[in-house]
């Protein structure tokens, strides 16, 4: 694994200057260039802040606001890391026939364009946070450096295993846009967690659900100002190592073969 790890590293020239032709090709002539990639986030913070005020009554939408641009930030993250790994080595076939490179390269690259989207809306998100509550959660931001470690080691992971499985069974794109839709519903987005009760379905929405554990270590120092707790981490960590494993053996297992698949 570190072997295939200092590859990957030797290629970074490569793998920079893909991530950086992404940018460049998507926001080409744009008037708000990378700033497109806020605008659902925002909008939709907007009108579900809109909706649960008047709909549901609810007063405390200053405090709402915050949580839900978290969510829906992360949310936006891990999908469209995933959605976009879909294709990535069918955009790479042409490099993946010339050049002899880790196969992994191609979906940190599309790893790494997510990441800077990211990292471009919890600047916004930090702001609003600052403007809502304060500057109280100053000190606590520095926990933000290991929770970006762990989300970026989950998106690359599932780009790697959506590739793989995109090139081996192409409706697989399809299938993250009904999973994902469902698996959105069943994630604390929208709603607080306490808002399911105690029962078997808020058992398995907030605690058996592997993208819970990541909304807090961006939730927990942002939006309410408190340090992550090691459990959060351990149970991030734990999700990372299942993921992580499963897309290292595909890589380790198919390197070869892939090229006979595209």
């Amino acid at each position: 694994m570190f072997g295939y790890l200092q590859q990957i590293w030797k290629c970074r020239y490569l793998w920079l200057s893909l991530a950086f032709i992404d940018l460049r090709a998507r926001y080409r002539r744009s008037i708000l260039g990378i700033g497109w990639s806020l605008v659902r986030p925002l909008v939709f913070t907007l009108v579900l802040c809109v909706v649960f005020q008047k709909l549901f009554r609810r007063h405390d939408v200053w405090s709402y606001a915050p949580y839900l641009l978290a969510g829906l930030c992360c949310w936006d993250y891990l999908v469209t890391a995933t959605k976009q790994g879909c294709q990535c080595f069918f955009q790479a076939e042409a490099y993946i026939r010339q050049c002899p490179t880790p196969i992994a390269i191609f979906p940190l690259r599309t790893a790494l364009v997510e990441t800077i989207h990211f990292l471009v809306a919890l600047v916004v998100l930090v702001g609003l946070s600052w403007y809502v509550r304060g500057f109280s959660n100053l000190p606590v931001l520095i926990s933000l450096i290991p929770s970006l470690v762990l989300f970026f080691g989950i998106a690359w992971a599932l780009a790697i295993l959506a590739g793989f499985a995109n090139v081996y069974f192409q409706d697989t794109q399809h299938l993250c846009d009904v999973g994902f839709q469902l698996l959105f519903y069943a994630t604390p987005i929208v709603y607080y967690p306490g808002d399911l009760g105690d029962g078997m379905i808020a058992y398995l929405f907030c605690h058996c659900n592997p993208i819970n554990p990541f909304m807090h270590l961006i939730r927990e120092p942002i939006v309410y100002g408190n340090f992550p707790t090691l459990a959060n981490y351990g149970k991030a960590f734990a999700v990372l190592f299942v993921f992580g494993s499963l897309a290292g053996f595909l890589c380790s297992r198919l390197q070869r073969r892939l090229i006979f698949q595209l």
